[in-house]
């Protein structure tokens, strides 16, 4: 596996932004999602939802793809 150069990124970085942006948006996603149960409400801990929740989609990834293997 080639590292990028210094000052640079390749596609496999590029990748992995990619991988780690589509867990924040899951987090976010998955936060309002949850916010849409009338008897969910998490007033100024959602910034902690939010993290929880891309932490937990990262997890099931991770599962996920063992599972593969």
């Amino acid at each position: 596996m080639e590292q990028s150069k210094k000052f640079s990124l390749n596609s496999l970085d590029w990748g992995k932004i990619g991988i780690g942006a589509l867990i924040a948006v899951g987090g976010a996603l998955a936060t309002y999602l949850e916010d849409l149960i009338p008897s969910l409400d998490f007033g100024s801990f959602s910034p902690v939802a939010v993290a929880f929740n891309g932490v937990l989609i990262n997890i099931i990834r991770k599962f996920l793809s063992g599972l593969k293997q």
